[in-house]
This record gives structure tokens, C-alpha cells and sequence, in this order.
């Protein structure tokens, strides 16, 4: 039972969004397209990144705890990680959206994107010789720096932090699970070695650019879309 480990992880996180999906006040269903469409971007990005990274011994999985069926040298689990974290995060920022419409901030959003872009660029070119650190940085930094370009903060941008800052809980938990078995595991000497529990500090930046990558091809192609 111990190799189903992440399978499961990841079907309890799915669940409650999945079932809520029809319901008829938020109808998430009918979003679909859009959604999937944004996470094939992400993972066209995040895929080769992750298989790179795994061959490179830059993390691992643990064989006990993952199923033993691998697609370019990733778990199968961790290709529907992408979808599954992914699925449960735009579903919960649709939900805040429909509870909370009114919510908007696009001055503070604008220089919040500013000031992330330009710290994160700048942990990237102080530690190129961490890896993970630097990629991460990277990517994280200059997708936040393309939002006020875009405009996603007249938008979008808003709800998109506040959502990000509501599920860094459930994902802490999630992947404080996968990182304390470990189901995950990392090469300390590639990352900051700074850990919150036991998840490195870059996850949090991982996660925000592959959210910056999902959105903005998800609200371009939503029904109902207001931009």
C-alpha cells in the first residue's frame, strides 16, 4: 500500500474541488478548456524542467512511496501533481472570485509584481551556483515582472495573489507530507538549504510561476472572460 502513497495524497487534494466543480453557482466544469489549456502551457515549461532536474539529482522520488510506473524519468504521480495542485488552485481562486468580486487592488498588485520580480531576479544572480535557487528565481522573477507589462493587475492580478497566499496553506500541508516521508526528496547543496519544516523555501517561488504561466493562458480563454 506504501508505493500508492503519493496517489492517494493527491486524490484526497483533488476530491472536494473535483465534486464541487458542479456546482451550479460556480460551475467550474464549464471552465474546463480554458484550465486545461493553462496547464498544458505550465507543464510544457515545468515538464522538461522536472525531468532535467530529477536526472541531475537535483531532487529525487522515493521508490517506496510512488508506483513505479515513470514517464521520462518522472513519476507517473508527479505528471498529475502539475494537474492536480494546478486544478486546486484555480478552482479555489474562481470560488474567491464569485464570494468576493469586489476585491481589487491593481496599484498594489502592479508594484507587488514589481518588487517580487526584481527580489526574485536578484536571489537568482547571487546564487548561480544553486540550481534550483537560480532557475527558480529565474523564471518566478520574470513572469512577475511581465504581469504590469500585460496589464493582468487591471484584471486578473488581484484575486490571483490573494488565492496565492489562501492555498500556500493546503499546499504547505501537501507538500510538507511529500517532503517529511519523504516522498520528495532534495539536494540541499542546489537550494538555499533553508527549509520551512521540512519543504525548501523555493518551492513557494516554484509554485507562483507555474500559477503566473496557468493563468495568464486561463483568463485569456475563459468563458465569461472580462478581458
Amino acid at each position: 500500500m506504501e508505493k500508492w502513497t503519493y496517489a492517494l495524497l493527491l486524490v484526497a487534494s483533488i476530491a472536494v474541488p473535483m465534486i464541487r466543480s458542479f456546482e451550479y453557482r460556480i460551475r467550474f466544469y464549464s471552465k474546463w478548456p480554458a484550465l486545461f489549456a493553462g496547464i498544458f502551457a505550465m507543464m510544457l515549461i515545468y515538464i522538461p524542467w522536472d525531468v532535467i532536474f530529477t536526472q541531475k539529482g537535483i531532487w529525487g522520488f522515493n521508490h517506496q512511496y510512488v508506483s513505479g510506473l515513470y514517464i521520462f524519468s518522472l513519476p507517473v504521480e508527479e505528471w498529475l501533481f502539475f494537474v492536480v495542485i494546478t486544478y486546486c488552485i484555480v478552482f479555489t481562486y474562481e470560488v474567491l472570485l464569485f464570494f468576493f468580486p469586489k476585491i481589487s487592488f491593481p496599484r498594489v498588485a502592479w508594484w507587488l509584481s514589481v518588487i517580487l520580480g526584481v527580489f526574485f531576479l536578484l536571489l537568482a544572480v547571487t546564487h548561480t551556483h544553486q540550481l534550483y535557487t537560480v532557475v527558480t528565481m529565474t523564471v518566478s522573477g520574470l513572469l512577475a515582472l511581465m504581469q504590469p507589462i500585460i496589464k493582468s493587475h487591471k484584471t486578473w492580478l488581484s484575486h490571483f495573489y490573494v488565492t496565492y497566499l489562501v492555498t500556500l496553506v493546503p499546499f504547505t500541508i501537501v507538500n510538507g507530507i511529500l517532503t517529511s516521508m519523504p516522498v520528495v526528496t532534495y539536494n540541499d547543496m542546489e537550494n538555499f538549504g533553508i527549509r520551512l519544516f521540512t519543504i525548501p523555501v523555493e518551492d513557494s517561488v516554484y509554485l507562483i510561476g507555474m500559477m503566473f504561466i496557468t493563468m495568464m493562458v486561463y483568463e485569456k480563454l475563459k468563458p465569461g472572460k472580462k478581458s
